[in-house]
Order: C-alpha cells, then sequence, then structure tokens
C-alpha cells in the first residue's frame, strides 16, 4: 500500500507538491476554518500580532534548524535566551539608573555584551560535542542547566525593571499609523498624541517584522549560497563522507552551536525589547522543545541532512496560528498542546513513508 501511494504521488506532481508541503497546506487550511470559528481572526491586526509574538519562536526555530540539519540537537536555546535577556537587562538598568550615561549609550552596552555572552554556551557546547564526543543530547541538556543556573544567579530570581521606555517604544513599534482624517504617521503617533489614544490608529506593519525579515534574510542565505550550509548539510547527511571530502568536521560543529546560541542570545535581546524587562526562562517555557517541533513540523529529519530555514518558519507560524485559533475560538488552550503533539507525530510519519520528497 505504502508502495502504491508513493508511486501515485510520484506521478502527480500536484499532489507531490501537497505532499512536500504539506505543513503550508495545514497552515491555510487553519486560517481559513478559524476564520469561520473565531470573531476577529481573519483581520490584519491579530495576523500581526500572531506575527510580532512569534518573533522570539521563529529565532529559536531558526538556531535549532541549523543544529537539526547537521543531525544534532540544542536544548540549551531556551535558557540562553534567558541568559541573554537578563544580562542586557541587568546591564542597561546599572548604566541607565546610574544617571551617567544615556539611554541610547546604556542599551548598546547592554545588548552588545549581552550577544557575545550569548555566545559562550554555544562555543562551550560545540568543543565538547565536537572534541570529546559527547552526544549533544548530553552536552546541550548540561548547558541547559549551567545557562539557567548563571541567568537566576545575575537577576536573583526577579525580573530586572527599571529599564529605558524607549526599549518598549522600539520593540512594540510600528512603521505606520493611521486615523482617517489624519492621515499617515510614520514610526511613531502624531506630535501631541499621547498613548492613550493608540486605539484610535491602525497601525500597520510591526517594528519586529523589520527586523525578524532581516535576520532571516541574512540566515536563509547563509544556509542555502554559502560553503558554511553546505557543509553542514554534508556533515548531517553523512559525517564520514563530510570529512573524507575534506570537510573540517569538528571546527564545523563548533560554529554551528556558537551561530545556534548567538540567534538564542538574539532572541534574548528581542525580548527586553518586547517586554521592557530582562526576563529569566522559566523551567514550563519549554522553547527549545517547541523550536524542535516546529522544525520536525517544517519537514526537517532529526537524522540529520534534511530541512529547510522557510519551512520552519511555516511549522512555527502553524503552531502560532493554532494556538491564536483555538484561543479566539473560545477552545480551552490546553488542546494547542494535543494538536502540536499531533502535528508532530504526522510530521515523522509522512518523513517516513515518503523520505524522497523533502
Amino acid at each position: 500500500m505504502t508502495s502504491s501511494l508513493n508511486q501515485m504521488i510520484e506521478e502527480s506532481r500536484l499532489l507531490k507538491v501537497i505532499a512536500r508541503n504539506w505543513a503550508f497546506c495545514f497552515l491555510i487550511s487553519f486560517i481559513v476554518l478559524f476564520s469561520f470559528t473565531g470573531r476577529g481572526f481573519f483581520s490584519i491586526v491579530n495576523f500581526q500580532n500572531i506575527i510580532h509574538l512569534s518573533v522570539i519562536a521563529i529565532l529559536m526555530a531558526s538556531a535549532e534548524t541549523f543544529v537539526i540539519i547537521s543531525g544534532g540537537i540544542d536544548l540549551s536555546i531556551g535558557f540562553v535566551m534567558g541568559l541573554s535577556s537578563v544580562t542586557a537587562g541587568k546591564i542597561i538598568q546599572i548604566m541607565f539608573n546610574s544617571g551617567n550615561f544615556s539611554p541610547a549609550f546604556s542599551i548598546f552596552i547592554g545588548v552588545s555584551i549581552a550577544l557575545v555572552v550569548s555566545i559562550l554556551p554555544g562555543l562551550l557546547s560545540g568543543i565538547v560535542i565536537s572534541k570529546y564526543r559527547v552526544p549533544p543530547f548530553i552536552a546541550t541538556l548540561g548547558m541547559w542547566g549551567i545557562t539557567n543556573g548563571i541567568a537566576l544567579k545575575i537577576c536573583k530570581g526577579f525580573p530586572v525593571a527599571m529599564l529605558p521606555d524607549s526599549l518598549t517604544k522600539i520593540g512594540n513599534g510600528y512603521i505606520l499609523y493611521f486615523k482617517r482624517g489624519d492621515g499617515f504617521s510614520f514610526f511613531g503617533l502624531p506630535y501631541g498624541v499621547g498613548n492613550d489614544k493608540i486605539r484610535e490608529y491602525l497601525r500597520l506593519i510591526p517594528n519586529s517584522f523589520i527586523f525578524l525579515i532581516i535576520i532571516l534574510l541574512v540566515l536563509w542565505h547563509l544556509l542555502k549560497n554559502t560553503k558554511f550550509g553546505q557543509h553542514t548539510y554534508a556533515i548531517g547527511g553523512n559525517e564520514d563522507a563530510a570529512v573524507r571530502s575534506g570537510i573540517d568536521v569538528k571546527k564545523h560543529i563548533v560554529k554551528i552551536y556558537v551561530l545556534s546560541s548567538f540567534i538564542a542570545g538574539i532572541a534574548g535581546v528581542f525580548n527586553v525589547f518586547q517586554t521592557g524587562i530582562g526576563n529569566f526562562t522559566t523551567f514550563g517555557a519549554m522553547y527549545e522543545l517547541f523550536a524542535v517541533a516546529a522544525v520536525v513540523i517544517g519537514g526537517a529529519s532529526l537524522m540529520g541532512g534534511k530541512g529547510r530555514l522557510i519551512a520552519s518558519v511555516i511549522g512555527v507560524f502553524l503552531i502560532a496560528v493554532l494556538e491564536n485559533g483555538l484561543l479566539i475560538s473560545g477552545i480551552e488552550p490546553f488542546y494547542r498542546y494535543i494538536a502540536v503533539g499531533l502535528l508532530l507525530i504526522l510530521a515523522v510519519v509522512i518523513d517516513e513513508l515518503f523520505p524522497d520528497l523533502f
């Protein structure tokens, strides 16, 4: 039966496209379904909110995509994000509240140091995995605990508050504001209009959307059009063959985990801009597990050698739309976990049944 189904799909170009992009087809189906069941779901405002709230998840899935394609897994990215967030928040807090530095300079230094710090967990994990042959699951699980402990030590178990207001104005701002009769305003409300009037304006194109597009284009180019991306696929497909072809596998693995950790650090910095505080990651957040789920739903294989960045993004949006649609439709949100679990199992089954399609 499986062989005949494979043959039928191979003979039909349409079925092949659908099978290859089943996650995207599910995404469109959910959008159509929730447009009927959830009032206000199909609106510009709601879709912009979905994108804005999905930025961190997309960054985490992007980080995990590189690692999974190489045949590894990174369980530490959730707590690396928390470490980056509280590091940036603490430095900004100290500098800004001292009164000796401007908000812009405090933010610049805090963000820069946080991004540098975020590289270290990936560097250590990469060295342990490549040089000492520790399984990625164990190495990054250990780093999971280390980064969480350091983050909690920095913030003493409390979110880092009292940061400049400009953080959230940037992180939650929009490119365009429109009100009938007043016309368009760029990058902020018209002069003299307070935030209490913001609901009177249609807000278009979140700043986070532009930020996300830039990051994704850079990562897409890195994976698709550079030797780094080619070597990543080669190592995940067959590590021994990659070694024989002259690739410095150990060095490249270190680079992959450094990149993964750095992207998680960017997510932590964005979290500060989005919330206005430095947040440590709670144990129940499971950012890394949802990132893995999104990547696998997008068609990547946990065995390595296969995956697409855009497909991982679709995987994130599929989960986000599902959660948002259930909420707007009045369905209890814990069904999200059941639905994501079913989608994850379905993704693995499709990968096993039709391995040549991806």
